[in-house]
Order: structure tokens, then C-alpha cells, then sequence
């Protein structure tokens, strides 16, 4: 029996830490869930994600090593998915990732139990959201903003109905709930 593998995209600032951390709290054992930490270049701490911190060198190592199922470049750092959630998706574990919305066309190719799910915020929550983190000035706001909708017009384009939306406009409580949904009902391996 293979699980589910659960593919998050979304923009900065749509919450996707903060929805997997919602999750890993509110997971119970019988949903055969795990949330993967993401291998980075950056800093721990910066960025607000539980991630794994590697050197570039030690990336380099490991992905020469395969042992990265999924890895791409973002805004200067290096992610890497590893390689151990082949195993956990193989024994019937269903799987959470942080992906990359760039790479969500090579991670259909390479599952066939992936569902992506675009974390979708209101454009203008999301612009505010994104000036009040203050790490970007507000042209390269709006050029992420630009460039996240055309991501998303492609992945609509291309998914058709494939793509499942979650709303996290709103309370983060109901961002969860909406999110633990989508595991429940699209789940290959899940007992309730």
C-alpha cells in the first residue's frame, strides 16, 4: 500500500509554516501522517520554518549521495525533500511537503499519489503580510506578487481540477482545519 503525497505550494506569506505546524500539533497516529522537513542553505531561524540547516557543501555531498527525492534553488539557497519520505510513502505513511511551485511539474512526474494543494490568500492580505514581515521593499513585493500570480494561472491552466485550494485568508484555526480536510478526503492510506 502506498500513501499520499501532499504537495503544498503557495506564495510567501501565505502561511504554509505556519498551516504544517498547525498540523503536526493536531495529527493524530491513526491519519499514518507525517509532516518532512525541508533540507535548506539558510540559516536555522531565518524564515520562520523548521528546517534542517545544511552547509552548500554538504548539500552538494548529499544530493551527489541521492539522498534527495526532490531538490531546486529559490531566492539564493538551495531545498532539498529528503529521500526518506520514499520509504514512509511506501509503507502506507501519507506525507506533508513544502514544495516548490517551480518544481510541482517534476514532482507529478516522479509521484503518482501527489496531490498538490495551493495555499491561496487574498492578493491584498497577502501584500500586507508581506510588508509588515519587512524583508523586501515594495517593488519586489509586487514583483513577487506578479510572478505568483502567473504561477498560479499556469498551475490552473495546466491542473485543471487537480489543484486543490486551501483558503488562508482568514483565522489560521480555520486554515488548519481546511488543510487536515483535504489529508482526510484525499488520503490513500487513512483509517477514521
Amino acid at each position: 500500500m502506498s500513501g499520499t503525497l501532499f504537495y503544498l505550494i503557495g506564495a510567501s506569506g501565505s502561511g504554509k509554516d505556519s498551516l504544517l505546524a498547525g498540523c503536526r500539533e493536531r495529527l493524530r497516529p491513526e491519519q499514518h501522517c507525517c509532516v518532512a522537513h525541508r533540507y535548506i542553505t539558510r540559516a536555522p531561524g531565518v524564515g520562520g520554518e523548521n528546517h534542517v540547516h545544511l552547509s552548500a557543501e554538504e548539500f552538494q555531498m548529499r544530493d551527489q549521495f541521492g539522498l534527495f527525492t526532490m531538490q531546486w534553488q529559490s531566492h539564493g539557497y538551495r531545498y532539498g525533500i529528503g529521500s526518506e519520505i520514499n520509504g514512509w510513502l511506501d509503507r502506507g505513511l501519507n506525507v506533508l511537503v513544502n514544495g516548490s511551485r517551480e518544481y510541482l511539474p517534476h514532482a507529478l512526474a516522479q509521484y503518482d499519489e501527489l496531490v498538490p494543494v495551493l495555499i491561496d490568500v487574498d492578493p491584498d492580505l497577502l501584500r500586507n503580510r508581506l510588508l509588515n514581515r519587512g524583508r523586501e521593499g515594495a517593488i519586489e513585493i509586487e514583483q513577487r506578487l506578479a510572478r505568483h500570480q502567473q504561477l498560479v494561472n499556469n498551475l490552473n491552466s495546466d491542473l485543471d481540477s487537480n489543484l486543490i485550494k486551501v483558503d488562508n485568508s482568514g483565522d489560521l484555526m480555520h486554515g488548519i482545519n481546511a488543510l487536515l480536510e483535504v489529508i482526510k478526503h484525499y488520503s490513500w492510506s487513512t483509517t477514521t
